[in-house]
């Protein structure tokens, strides 16, 4: 699944029964993980959703599933929630083994807080035997975007609401739309039908098998598809809707077609061409065929995820799948070919093969977010898009892992709530960074090698991280990758089993021409002591020196080792060059860590990127010295006379990711420091970094169509926005100047003259500097707006506003259910008046205000909660807030239920900027006046 997903139901509210209620018990049993005393052999699910009646959407269904009995048990324990299951209607019967006694179910129980429902049996049933169990049930369908739910969408033509039903079952949702085996190790085929009126379409996992009047029901029908592959109940997915379909062709592929509502079929014609193309690219990666006879790509209305890979059914938001060259920027195509690459290699990476168990979900997301940065670079090289998913990533985990509160990649998970908590960054882009290391290390044969052993060797059945490294490491030894003393388990355990990455301090020895290095953990919070800091990490060493300056080879040199007791090892490298030369650690980022050089390696470096050929330095490289010259000084291991004297250089870059870099940092410090006095001196400085790369880039004047490198329109579109933040040229005029002629079209919907690659930044200056009215044209354009990419940029840019009750107002709407905007993309509202500087104020007030309300709008996706909380942690800078936010905490826990994980990693940024104001504060105020 893609990172947005969201929270999973926090514990559930046990089973409504029907019937025979009375026998419905307690359960004794209570254990997290599913007994394993039987497994599924096959499901066969039949259900019928009603459609026609928006007072009262439902589904009913029954469930019949083959079960082997492993050992003797009198219980069979399945998940189901929220479902009413007429217990009266319930068979069990043996079909299979010794002896076919006659059997039945005597009485049942549940277990609210796992989601059990238990079946006490007649008769035990024996190891060896195979039993059919029916179990009818019935249901609503729910508007919480999870299990079997409704969504909808506007028909223009009819101004009518339109419903269509669909499911989003990851991680554990399968129970809420019939009870099932809902864990991912007990993997079984499924034989879908869905019953539904004539005039919808249904669509599942498998090709359409046969259709059949419904027996009952004028004008319904039954549908049945095709069996399943053996796959786990989180992959299953069906829909009845009555979108449209645009087919893929493309010779000696699956049946590929991808789905939208009929007014927006128009946008799925880039998504229908890339679709196939990554999926070929994957099968000759992965050395195996795509296993089903077809593919669907749906865009759904409402949806929790950003993405679901649902083997042969991928569902969508519609931001992730839909492309409209009318009105989406180069950054949102980027977007729906990394979202469309990464779930379609889930289709081997997670479907193929599975996890065991949710300790290991990262091995599902680092994976299909490695691989589809591969898959993009291998269909549009152009963009570069390796290089910068690489380094988005890297910069991500620089901060979401220096935190004392993050965790491991690999983490024990003991119940359904802490699994939506690892859909997170450290699940994604810590685990795609650390796989990324491992492929730049193996070198390409012994990794792609021992893929295709563990893919082989797995399919169809799961298999957990020990099991990719042993493949790994027989692959390593094979090609004479890793020194037969190396194993890939001891190495790549080091970076998922534990917290967080070193920063590695390189000392030269300038007579000896030696280096020693030494590591330790890196913590944004200063307070915690030397010693408790801890840790050590396998890294893998490259280098290079300003005489060789070989960028290219990203092969370890050497490696930093851990003893026998997870010690660190120090390292001194030998035949390095004399004073007058700089070597830099760690080519290309290829490596998690942060390095820190003493002052005459700094100082050398310096000097090339200022005054010398600053271009030969790998352009990742010029991105690295950048962010971690900055971070080093913010934490004090650096002085911020060091860091502001090297980002001076970038007066001459001409390059996408070393400004992508600094721009990340000075955001930050930005956050702080324009709550201060000293601001006046911030925007001096920032007036003069950017106007050198504003009038290169030929202003906000639209050159885009001239502009031949994609990363260089990346860079305009971010340069740009900066300069209108910081009122850097002719920016703000020209983008007011924009606006006013987008104004003044007659029909605006149809016709908008501002370039789009700077809407984002034209629609929010003009916000900002503009009157009601311009607030309320782009509000109107919001509402009539078919393309979801751009109503995301709206939606931003209605925050901009510098009206209290106009941000008031948006507040307000932004969580009132009748208004125009999903609950999907309420956090995008909300954190647009959160990182503005007059409505941060507004937006704490009235989440703390409100705290009660906003827990009920989400629940129980409390996930998306969640990230109304960061605008919050970036911009808290004195005790006095942090100590309120921490009390209004502590008051508030049980409308915090679930954000546990988030509400610690809040209080720990909001302590780490106090910690930064104090410290820091006037010792850059001053070296950023010297520089004016």
């Amino acid at each position: 699944m893609k990172w947005f997903l969201l929270f999973v139901a926090a514990l559930g509210l046990g089973l409504a029964t029907a019937d025979t209620s009375a026998d419905s018990i307690e359960s004794t049993y209570n254990y997290y993980r599913l007994p394993t005393s039987l497994h599924p052999q096959k499901y066969h699910l039949r259900i019928l959703t009603l459609l026609e009646n928006p007072e009262d959407l439902r589904f009913s269904g029954s469930v019949t599933i083959l079960i082997e009995a492993l050992e003797n048990t009198r219980n069979i324990t399945l998940h189901s929630k929220n479902l009413t299951i007429d217990e009266s209607q319930i068979t069990l019967r043996q079909i299979g083994g010794e002896g076919k006694e006659e059997n039945c179910v005597s009485s049942t129980a549940v277990n609210p807080s796992h989601d059990f429902y238990i079946l006490k049996t007649c008769q035990e049933l024996l190891a060896g035997n195979t039993y059919e169990l029916y179990m009818p049930f019935t249901a609503d369908l729910n508007r919480q975007l999870e299990g079997y739910y409704r969504s909808s969408y506007k028909d223009p033509v009819a101004n009518l609401t339109k419903w269509i039903s669909v499911t989003q079952f990851e991680p554990a949702s399968a129970r809420l739309a019939f009870p099932c085996f809902d864990e991912p190790d007990f993997k079984a085929p499924f034989v879908v039908t869905l019953g539904y009126h004539k005039k919808y379409t249904g669509i599942s996992n498998m090709p359409v098998k046969e259709t059949k009047p419904h027996e009952t029901l004028a004008d319904y029908i039954w549908c049945e598809f095709q069996e399943s592959v053996p796959m786990s109940t989180y992959l299953v997915a069906y829909s009845v809707n009555d979108f449209s379909h645009k087919p893929s062709t493309l010779p000696n592929s699956a049946l590929f077609r991808t789905w939208a509502r009929p007014n927006a079929i128009d946008q799925c014609d880039y998504a229908a061409e890339f679709g196939p193309k990554v999926l070929q690219y994957y099968e000759q990666f992965f050395g195996i065929k795509f296993p089903l006879p077809k593919i669907d790509q749906i865009a759904v209305p409402d949806f929790s995820a950003g993405a679901m890979e649902n083997w042969g059914l991928v569902t969508y938001r519609e931001i992730a799948l839909l492309y409209s060259a009318a009105h989406s920027s180069l950054a949102d195509k980027q977007r729906v070919a990394s979202v469309v690459a990464h779930e379609l290699a889930h289709q081997w990476f997670g479907n193929l093969v599975t996890m065991k168990w949710w300790t290991d979900l990262w091995l599902n997301e680092g994976f299909a977010t490695y691989v589809a940065s591969l898959g993009v670079e291998n269909i549009n090289p152009e963009w570069r898009s390796m290089e910068q998913e690489s380094l988005s990533n890297l910069l991500t985990i620089f901060r979401r892992d220096a935190l004392e509160s993050s965790h491991p990649i690999s983490r024990p998970i003991q119940m359904v709530s802490e699994i939506s908590e690892s859909f997170d960054q450290i699940s994604y882009q810590k685990g795609s960074t650390v796989l990324r290391m491992m492929h730049l290390f193996l070198g390409e044969e012994s990794f792609r090698s021992g893929l295709q052993a563990y893919l082989q060797k797995f399919s169809y059945k799961n298999a957990e991280q020990d099991n990719l490294w042993e493949s790994l490491t027989q692959a390593a030894h094979k090609y004479r990758a890793l020194p037969k003393s190396y194993d890939i388990k001891s190495i790549m355990d080091s970076w998922t089993l534990q917290a967080g990455y070193p920063v590695i301090n390189v000392t030269r020895d300038y007579a000896a021409r030696t280096a020693k290095l030494n590591q330790e953990r890196y913590l944004l919070n200063t307070q915690v002591a030397r010693a408790h800091r801890g840790g050590c990490w396998w890294v893998p060493l490259s280098y290079t020196t300003q005489a060789v300056q070989d960028f290219n080879n990203t092969a370890p040199k050497a490696w930093m080792e851990c003893g026998k007791n997870g010690e660190s090892l120090p390292k001194t490298i030998q035949d390095l060059p004399g004073p007058d030369q700089w070597v830099i650690f760690n080519t290309q980022l290829s490596t998690l860590y942060k390095v820190n050089y003493d002052a005459q390696n700094w100082k050398l470096l310096i000097e090339t990127l200022t005054n010398g050929d600053f271009e030969r330095i790998h352009v990742i490289n010029r991105a690295q010295l950048i962010d971690d010259a900055l971070y080093l000084a913010w934490t004090g291991e650096q002085d911020y006379e060091i860091a502001m004297r090297l980002i001076e250089y970038l007066q001459r870059e001409r390059e996408y990711l070393p400004w992508k870099s600094a721009f990340e940092n000075l955001k930050r410090v930005g956050r702080i420091v324009r709550q201060t006095p000293d601001f006046e001196f911030f925007k001096r400085y920032m007036k003069k970094l950017i106007l050198p790369i504003y009038e290169h880039l030929n202003g906000i004047n639209d050159t885009f169509s001239a502009i031949p490198q994609q990363d260089q329109v990346l860079l305009k579109t971010m340069v740009v926005n900066w300069a209108c933040q910081y009122q850097v040229g002719d920016c703000v005029p020209q983008a007011l100047a924009y606006y006013r002629n987008w104004r003044a079209e007659a029909n605006p919907d149809e016709k908008n003259p501002v370039p789009i690659n700077v809407r984002s930044t034209v629609y929010c200056t003009s916000i900002k500097h503009g009157s009601d009215s311009d607030w309320e044209f782009l509000w109107t354009r919001y509402k009539k707006s078919n393309v979801a990419a751009e109503k995301r940029t709206i939606l931003t840019a209605l925050g901009c506003s510098r009206e209290v009750w106009l941000l008031q107002r948006y507040l307000e709407l932004t969580f009132d259910p009748k208004e125009a905007i999903r609950k999907q993309d309420s956090m995008w509202a909300f954190q647009a008046v959160a990182f503005n500087e007059v409505g941060f104020l507004l937006a704490k007030k009235y989440f703390m205000d409100n705290v009660d309300f906003i827990y009920k709008f989400y629940h129980p996706l409390t996930k998306d909660m969640s990230r109304l909380l960061s605008p919050l942690s970036e911009q808290v800078i004195t005790l006095s807030d942090f100590n309120e936010f921490k009390d209004f905490v502590n008051n508030s826990r049980q409308s915090l239920k679930g954000l546990e994980q988030a509400i610690q990693q809040t209080l720990e940024i909001m302590l780490t900027n106090v910690q930064w104001k104090e410290r820091n504060y006037h010792q850059m105020s001053r070296s950023i006046q010297q520089l004016l």
